[in-house]
């Protein structure tokens, strides 16, 4: 990243911080800068985070390995990482009308991982979200074996976790990343 670039992005997540303080209680941003500046690489997702609109956040602390936690919080799910099917294999399995790419694909070149059922229901503790719109979660291997995938989303002000093929994809449903610093 260019250094324009970096400080743009850091000035971004500091708003964010400091406007979402609910997310994050008892967290110091300089603890949280100073480690994204230790790790470019880490920076630079949160960067890719940004850009497709996943408007990523701190959400809390790992004191086991001292890692910073960051979710995407966008209201919706990211608008630039819509429209996609789950995983390669279920890409590949597409004979036509196949999407641009997979959740799984999509989050490992961006060097995140997707939220689990568990994280996702955690997102819903911090806010509302995906009122409008649905994300890819992390699959159980026993449930992909089968061609399945699971999506959230938040109805009647309730979580709700569902099931779909994997290959399919819709113009609302996303995925939401985890990043940890």
């Amino acid at each position: 990243m260019k250094t324009k670039q970096y400080e743009q992005l850091l000035k971004i997540l500091k708003a964010r911080f400091e406007k979402n303080t609910n997310r994050h209680k008892g967290i110091d941003w300089d603890k949280v800068q100073a480690r994204l500046e230790e790790n470019p690489k880490k920076l630079k997702s949160l960067n890719e985070m940004e850009e497709t609109g996943g408007e990523p956040d701190v959400v809390g602390f790992d004191k086991k390995t001292g890692e910073f936690i960051f979710f995407d919080c966008s209201a919706e799910t990211p608008k630039g990482r819509r429209s996609i099917c789950y995983d390669r294999e279920a890409l590949d399995s597409r004979k036509e009308h196949k999407p641009a790419n997979s959740a799984i694909d999509m989050a490992t070149a961006m060097g995140i991982e997707l939220l689990t059922e568990e994280q996702y229901r955690e997102l819903q503790t911090l806010g509302e979200f995906d009122l409008k719109t649905s994300s890819w979660v992390k699959t159980p291997a026993e449930i992909r074996k089968l061609d399945g995938a699971l999506f959230c989303d938040r109805r009647y002000d309730h979580v709700f976790v569902y099931h779909n093929g994997a290959s399919s994809y819709y113009a609302a449903r996303a995925f939401r990343g985890v990043l940890r610093v």
